[in-house]
């Protein structure tokens, strides 16, 4: 009965987020340690994190539905001169029968604006690559023509983002993609629609002791047509080496976060969530790992060099 229920709410939650009779509305990812994947989010941080910062995360949400999202996200970035940030990111996106794939170069030039803040101006620019293969869902009517055509299709994508900082604070706000755009069927119907998803994000560094640094963090999504995403933190840095904290995605899911500083140069990040609402009874939560390099600028002082 169990497994039963289970596979109806597949379906209906496949076809809740993906097609609205007609439209597949394009949802950028989610992160719970998007602290530590800033540079996915807003170009504005490329070159910010060191001389060279590179990190591999992966995410699998709702662990044991069938369809349900996963994610692959690589940046790498560095300072091509004191003032110039250069980087590439990559995105994997698999959620049911869609993959969508964003591959995009970064840009980012910096001005000091005082005597420990600085102001980082973004640009990104690539393609999103978007493949549905409707053989790989379940669907009500499987003779509903929408449902016959697969779709292969590659778009520009171009974007800016701020990135505001000092040495125990930033703020940052970026739009990965201001070209919006609709997919078509051969009826006219459209099958995909991408909107411009703004994020909005901060956090500060307190030092509670020698030890111990606490960080509160946020991270805002805002989609036209859809309720906005609203994350906090709060994790704990011990001795420089050990990271603990909790998070909280509205109305959505509860988190833990773990990390831990591997060598001076590494740092392995471990999250997990737990569904609130009714949904909870049909997954296992969701699991998140990420691995950071990062190379400091000997020349230079590292600031919080572990926490952002």
């Amino acid at each position: 009965m169990r497994n039963k229920n289970r596979i109806t709410l597949v379906i209906v939650c496949f076809l809740a987020v993906l097609v609205t009779h007609e439209i597949v509305a394009q949802q950028q990812p989610q992160y719970t340690q998007y602290m530590y994947n800033t540079a996915v989010l807003n170009p504005g941080y490329t070159g910010v994190g060191g001389k060279i910062e590179g990190n591999l995360l992966f995410r699998s949400q709702w662990v044991g539905v069938e369809g349900a999202p996963e994610n692959q996200s690589f940046a790498l970035h560095a300072k091509a001169t004191d003032k110039i940030g250069l980087g590439i990111t990559a995105t994997n996106d698999k959620l049911g029968a869609s993959n969508n794939v964003h591959v995009n170069g970064n840009f980012a030039y910096e001005i000091t604006t005082g005597y420990t803040t600085k102001l980082s101006l973004g640009l990104n620019a690539g393609v999103d690559i978007l493949n549905v293969d409707w053989s790989k869902g379940t669907f009500a009517n499987n003779q509903d023509p929408i449902f016959q055509e697969n779709i292969q299709q590659t778009r520009p994508i171009f974007g800016a983002g701020i990135f505001f900082y000092s040495d125990i604070w930033y703020v940052g706000i970026s739009d990965n993609n201001f070209l919006n755009s609709h997919i078509y069927n051969d009826d006219e119907r459209i099958v995909t629609d991408r909107k411009s998803q703004y994020y909005v994000m901060g956090g500060y560094v307190f030092d509670l002791s020698n030890a111990v640094k606490f960080k509160p963090a946020f991270l805002t999504k805002h989609v036209s047509g859809a309720p906005i995403t609203v994350d906090i933190s709060a994790n704990f840095l011990i001795q420089e080496k050990l990271n603990l904290g909790l998070g909280y995605r509205y109305d959505d899911a509860i988190s833990a976060l773990a990390g831990f500083q591997v060598t001076k140069n590494f740092f392995l990040g471990y999250a997990y969530d737990y569904t609130l609402s009714g949904f909870n009874n049909y997954n296992d939560g969701s699991h998140e790992i990420i691995l950071k390099y990062r190379v400091f600028d000997q020349k230079k002082r590292a600031l919080s060099p572990r926490f952002f």
